[in-house]
């Protein structure tokens, strides 16, 4: 019984061990991101008024794919014109790296499509997530109201038949 119990904690630290060097490695690999995170965050002025007016574009599209949800042929439209936009992102990110002296201060519009990807595409797809998420609870929903209504079916065919 001792030999197991010395065992189990050798196994124990190992596996402690080895948990602390990948929480360790983790964190050091999360540092550079975060701090390049901010640095995209603060190189933003987000008091520009397209940048607000993009926002609340984006608020607004959420609130009406929440205030749609039981509308199947909107939430459609609505998926079609949001995969249509992140399709177009790269277009739209030419398109307006060209004009950007015309709405902005800066351009934030870089050949590799960093800030269009994080503010254009981003909450685009994050939308699509909660549409398909949608679509697939009213389809579950509609699947049991099928089977029921089978089974109710089945269960009056049987009393039909027992009298």
């Amino acid at each position: 019984m001792e030999e197991l119990r010395s065992t189990l904690n050798e196994h124990i630290d190992v596996v402690s061990e080895i948990f602390d060097n990948f929480s360790t490695g983790i964190r050091s690999g999360f540092q550079p991101a975060y701090v390049n995170f901010l640095g995209f965050f603060h190189a933003i002025d987000w008091k520009e008024p397209w940048l607000i007016g993009l926002l609340s574009f984006h608020f607004l599209l959420l609130l009406t794919v929440i205030f749609s949800r039981k509308n199947v042929n909107f939430q459609a439209f609505l998926s079609f014109f949001s995969f249509s936009a992140v399709y177009l992102a790269e277009r739209i990110n030419r398109f307006l790296g060209v004009r950007w002296k015309m709405f902005a201060r800066q351009n934030y519009f870089d050949s590799h499509g960093l800030f269009i990807s994080t503010l254009w595409s981003g909450p685009l797809l994050i939308i699509l997530m909660i549409i398909v998420v949608n679509t697939l609870v009213t389809s579950c929903k509609l699947i049991i109201q099928w089977k029921r209504a089978e089974l109710r079916h089945r269960a009056k065919l049987t009393r039909n038949k027992e009298d």
